[in-house]
């Protein structure tokens, strides 16, 4: 591939910090290694090293977007003030193929005293823009920031909601060839996350680059190509979406004596290198029993039918099992009819106590985004107060398949209290699926059947 097809490459990246446990070691280190060394001594050092980033390298192709997952401290934020310019690496190098555009920290490089319009000006400039181009633009930015008359007021005076509100507005409106967006989006209503969210996906549209940092795994499924995962300070995967958000979310709820152990199965499962196709596919192995299913359009189970995408939790001395789909009925099946209720079952066996019980299902598309669920309880006070041990729950959850032709995925989870904080006891991403049958009747279209049947009349001339 050449260089002119990558819009950011990072080659063996990494950034360390000084940590100085008291103010006067930051003193001892200016000058105490400098007189050691005059005197031919080792030179001592009065810091401890974090390491922020060690030794992270990928590439994103020109038009990609590219979703960065990983707990608080895991180097994020960083990684994108090193590709932004923000930050010098310790070691490794950065390199980047067009005008970026970064939203990182509410308000930064804003000047407090200056006005909004003061701001805008200012930060467009430092993007490269000239003020005529500034001019020619400066409607859009504050229709689209939306704050009204404090685009006159001095940032200062601002809440946090307006102060991304204009930035968002800014990055967004300056036509940029790569777009870098940190956790920013979470502040603002949901309305204007919306907003925010399709602009996003205008730009990506036009070709632009895209890197996106959030905790909302269904934002990572939905905007992005690729994913990366990163747990303090290294690159432990990169794959699809749905595939990295699963890694991520299973390390995240791990309890603490098996997170070392789930890190290596994850680097492990990298290595491997599986193809777009075979994890877009999620393991749907085609079969003559499933092309029959398709040809008569009946209800049927098909064995073959199975995910290899399934990732499991921890469990916390709680087991799920048996996860099926029946009609009515009571005849097992994974080729469903749109327009019919199901029932999704599975048997769950505590092998310890538990407090808070609560059981939940969702149900996912290939890509991973998340269409809908249900729980057994809406809240811990509604929950199971306590389950004995060897204890053994069938759940069942009854569902309309409102759903258009495709491939669909089914979670299972189970809730409670562990060390008095809610978690999951045990949880199994994409343990079922199925596939919904055509209809040569069904006029619907998108993902969801929402029964929009479409009237008309032709009215007579005027």
């Amino acid at each position: 591939m050449s260089s002119d097809d990558i819009a950011i490459r990072v080659s063996n990246l990494s950034k360390c910090y000084h940590i100085y446990d008291r103010s006067q070691d930051r003193l001892k280190q200016y000058i105490v290694p400098r007189l050691q060394r005059l005197a031919r001594q080792q030179p001592r050092n009065y810091f401890r090293e974090f390491w922020a980033l060690r030794d992270v390298s990928f590439e994103v192709k020109k038009g990609e977007t590219v979703g960065i997952v990983g707990r608080n401290g895991s180097g994020k934020s960083t990684l994108l003030q090193l590709i932004c310019g923000t930050l010098t690496p310790t070691v490794g190098a950065v390199e980047t193929n067009g005008r970026i555009a970064a939203l990182l920290e509410l308000g930064s490089g804003f000047n407090p005293e200056f006005t909004g319009r003061e701001n805008v000006y200012m930060n467009g400039a430092v993007i490269g823009l000239s003020k005529e181009e500034i001019d020619a633009r400066f409607d859009d930015i504050a229709a689209f920031a939306d704050i009204g008359e404090f685009i006159e007021q001095p940032v200062k005076m601002y809440s946090s909601g307006m102060v991304v509100r204009l930035a968002f507005a800014v990055a967004s409106n300056v036509d940029p060839e790569i777009l870098i967006v940190d956790e920013a989006l979470s502040v603002g209503d949901e309305l204007f996350q919306r907003k925010c969210f399709s602009r996003i996906e205008d730009i990506r549209n036009k070709g632009a680059t895209i890197l996106f940092v959030s905790h909302s795994g269904a934002a990572i499924v939905e905007l992005c190509n690729q994913a990366m995962l990163l747990e303090y300070g290294e690159k432990l995967a990169l794959g699809t979406p749905k595939q990295i958000v699963g890694y991520y979310q299973k390390l995240l709820y791990a309890p603490a004596d098996k997170q070392e152990e789930i890190k290596e199965q994850i680097r492990n499962i990298n290595k491997q290198h599986l193809s777009v196709e075979k994890v877009i596919s999620s393991g749907i192995q085609e079969s003559s029993e499933l092309n029959k299913a398709q040809e008569t359009f009946k209800e049927s189970f098909d064995p073959h039918l199975k995910p290899i995408s399934t990732i499991e939790y921890e469990s916390h001395g709680v087991f799920i099992e048996k996860p099926e789909i029946f009609t009515l009925a009571g005849e097992i099946v994974n080729n469903l009819l749109r327009g019919k209720t199901y029932r999704y079952c599975y048997t769950v066996r505590f092998v310890d106590g538990a407090s808070n019980v609560r059981f939940g299902m969702l149900i996912k598309t290939i890509s991973g985004v998340e269409l809908g669920g249900g729980a057994s309880a809406n809240s811990i006070k509604d929950s199971i107060a306590y389950v004995e041990a060897d204890s053994i729950y069938r759940v069942e959850f009854r569902f309309q398949c409102s759903l258009n032709q495709g491939v669909y995925f089914l979670n299972a989870g189970v809730l409670g209290d562990v060390n008095s904080s809610e978690t999951y006891l045990h949880r199994l991403i994409d343990i079922a699926m199925f596939r919904v049958l055509p209809d040569s009747e069904n006029l619907a279209t998108g993902i969801v059947d929402f029964g929009c049947y479409p009237e008309f009349q032709l009215q007579g001339e005027q």
